[in-house]
């Protein structure tokens, strides 16, 4: 009896491993999260469809965030660094009009995040870590804006002094 071995009775050929940048990875999985919670909010989505979203598989989620949360919170605290990157930004430069400048700055970084910040609005109430995480970045705003009016009150005095 002769039996033929047709491809697929083979084992499948294995691929390749493509060698990925850890970081690259994260980096992807990370702004394809913040591009979902900003469209369909936290709990519109999961784990599988933020990794599909960034180009991996699930299991490569779970190789870099522990759950769905641990990736919000990194969306988040990104999210405060972008706000404080462009407060400072704009405390720092030399236009007459900052205050108007810092008003619009933070409203647009604000609308632009409008169903992102609802998700976080609801998982502060009802998720201790959330809430206890956006204490901490609110702390963290804080500092920054008085290291800002500390900056710029030494500046005011420098000038006063010639």
């Amino acid at each position: 009896m002769q039996t033929s071995t047709k491809r697929s009775d083979r084992a499948p050929r294995r691929q390749p491993k493509r060698s990925r940048d850890p970081e690259a990875s994260r980096r992807a999985l990370v702004d394809a999260a913040a591009e979902i919670f900003n469209s369909v909010g936290y709990y519109g989505t999961d784990t599988n469809r933020i990794a599909i979203a960034a180009g991996y598989t699930p299991g490569t989620f779970y190789t870099h965030f522990e759950d769905k949360r641990a990736i919000f919170l990194e969306v988040y605290r990104q999210w405060v660094d972008a706000e404080i990157e462009a407060v400072t930004a704009v405390l720092g430069s030399d236009e007459p009009a900052k205050r108007v400048r810092l008003a619009r700055v933070v409203l647009e970084h604000h609308r632009k995040w409008k169903i992102f910040r609802a998700s976080l609005r609801a998982l502060y109430a009802t998720d201790a870590i959330v809430h206890a995480a956006r204490l901490e970045q609110r702390r963290r705003q804080i500092e920054v804006a008085l290291e800002q009016m500390d900056k710029t009150g030494k500046k005011a005095r420098a000038e006063i002094g010639r």
